[in-house]
């Protein structure tokens, strides 16, 4: 696929349109107000972190929000307060403390030890916020599988419309230059337009059906009306995305997508570049020199590279497949030892001893010692949150997980467990829910969803990358999680509260299930809710004082 060039890949759709008064309040604060990428600046860390935490529920822009929220609001107050905050304003935007402090002493720190020496420590140091206003999952899934130094929160699905229009087109990514020359674009559009189509008018059918079943809120029906119809969207659909992280992490980043296949991939790399060079200058040099750009070009390439070497020496790993008839969850790898080294380890930070003989000790304990021992190291823990020790860091399990790409993307959200996943794609098949085939809708859900295969298959021929825009969330996608016993309490008891996804609930369900098969001394400890509810979120008192009394009993249990 032809690379062309990047500016030809930014997102197609209006920005906010804003006054020239707007525009001399938020210049101090956002290094851009028209392109859908800004560095956030010259704010309190406390504002930076709730407007931030805003991009997950708000409608617009969140630099809109910035402004309608925290500024508009003393600005039409006070007089006082206002000609104060004014004053505040004109001193950012004339002045500033870059035109008063003398920044040449900092960038040329980081020009000498970062960019000529290569100490990348100093880089994770500082940082920045950067808001966009409009990528495509896709792409916000790329972005979000780096593990550490950016801390993302983007735009919910589940609670959120997203079939309204901005400036009379559906929100989703339209990868241009690449339709053009396979000659698709129109075909694109259509589908595309088409799932919103479906989107809202299911959407207005289900809400009707809860409403005349349920004696739940308006506002709250609504919302299990997006939750549940979500599948339909497309990982084209654009989102607002927020990411707090250090300039190693977005070095990294965009070396990443500077070279990628996906030319929107490449436009994001050169807009991080573009925004964060007004903030950060001195601590990005070196994603422009030689070493990087082979550093790009061998990351772009791998893939490439390896699907063509595995396809001649693997072909039978790559023929066609079935669709599943339902999500899957296999245990794939486990530590037959894996409780007597959690057992060594928690033996190991109570004595003096050495790692061989506190894991010989170990094995000579009886099972019922072995759960004295458990469940001593986990007395007093009554809450998920309450973290457990770092001896359960010495066993690890490896799940093969197929689901579907909507809840995938909450559990993908567990960055710190080596999880990965393949491309998007339709051959997995996917499921109805259980309320939309309640509710007389399944044939129209269905045939939404299989509008895009005859696309798919197409645009799969250019380029299985490029295909993933066309998937709908509901299609699902096969991934692996390697996960030690520690981070898997922490998934696990957090993913099946009365609160989360039906669908990513069964998941972490069922692998309780099978860890409980393998671990039984630790599976007792654990505080998994292995209950149903009708609905994610809905604030019943009843579902969280039973977890409560339940949570109550398995300590009692263990005392």
């Amino acid at each position: 696929m032809e690379k062309a060039n990047f500016h030809a890949y930014k997102p197609d759709f209006p920005g906010e349109q804003w006054t020239e008064g707007e525009r001399l309040i938020l210049s101090p604060f956002a290094s851009s107000l028209d392109e859908p990428v800004a560095v956030l600046r010259n704010l309190p860390p406390e504002i930076v972190g709730a407007l931030c935490s805003r991009a997950s529920r708000v409608s617009g822009s969140l630099i809109r929000a910035l402004h309608d929220e925290y500024f508009k609001p003393i600005l039409d107050g006070d007089p006082e307060l206002a000609k104060e905050l004014r004053a505040t304003i004109e001193f950012f935007r004339v002045r500033g403390f870059k035109n008063i402090l003398n920044n040449q002493r900092a960038q040329a720190f980081y020009a000498k030890w970062l960019s000529q020496y290569g100490d990348d420590s100093i880089a994770q140091i500082t940082g920045t916020h950067i808001v966009f206003w409009g990528i495509s999952q896709v792409a916000m899934k790329y972005i979000e599988d780096q593990r550490i130094g950016l801390e993302p929160i983007e735009k919910s699905t589940r609670y959120v419309n997203f079939g309204e229009k901005i400036g009379g087109s559906y929100l989703y990514y339209t990868p241009k230059p690449d339709l053009e020359t396979a000659k698709l674009l129109d075909e694109y559009r259509a589908i595309m337009d088409g799932l919103f189509e479906s989107y809202n008018g299911l959407v207005a059918d289900l809400t009707a059906w809860l409403k005349e079943n349920y004696t739940e809120k308006d506002a709250v029906l609504e919302k299990k009306s997006f939750d549940t119809l979500r599948g339909i969207l497309p990982m084209a659909t654009i989102a607002q995305v927020a990411f707090r992280g250090n300039a190693q992490a977005f070095e990294y980043l965009i070396n990443r997508t500077a070279a990628h296949e996906l030319g929107e991939f490449r436009w994001i790399a050169s807009a991080l570049k573009t925004e964060l060079d007004k903030e950060i200058p001195s601590l990005l040099l070196r994603v422009n020199d030689e070493k990087s750009g082979r550093y790009q070009s061998y990351l772009a390439g791998r893939r490439a590279n390896t699907v063509k070497a595995a396809r001649k020496i693997t072909p039978e790993l790559f023929k066609e497949i079935t669709p599943a008839a339902h999500p899957v969850v296999r245990l794939a790898e486990y530590d037959p030892e894996g409780e007597n080294k959690i057992i060594a380890g928690i033996l190991f930070s109570s004595s003096a001893e050495s790692w061989i003989a506190c894991l010989a000790a170990a094995r000579r304990l009886s099972e019922k010692e072995k759960q004295e021992i458990i469940d001593a190291y986990l007395t007093g823990r009554d809450a998920r949150w309450q973290k457990v020790g770092r001896a359960l860091e010495n066993s690890y399990v490896r799940f093969d997980i197929l689901m579907d790409s909507g809840a995938y993307r909450d559990l993908h959200r567990h960055r710190m467990l080596t999880q990965e996943r393949q491309l998007f794609s339709v051959a997995h098949g996917y499921s109805v829910p259980q309320e939309i085939v309640d509710a007389g809708l399944e044939d129209r859900y269905r045939a939404a969803l299989d509008s895009v295969v005859p696309l798919f298959k197409k645009l799969e021929t250019v380029s299985p990358e490029l295909a993933q825009y066309a998937v709908p969330l509901a299609y699902r996608v096969r991934f692996y999680q390697y996960e030690n016993l520690r981070q898997f309490f922490w998934e696990a008891e957090l993913r099946t509260g009365p609160q989360g996804h039906p669908h990513y609930r069964f998941i972490e369900q069922e692998k309780y299930r099978l860890l409980k098969e393998k671990f039984p001394h630790l599976a007792k400890a654990m505080l998994v809710d292995t209950n149903q509810y009708d609905f994610a979120r809905r604030g019943a008192e009843e579902a969280i004082k039973d977890k409560e009394e339940r949570i109550k009993q398995k300590i009692r249990g263990r005392s």
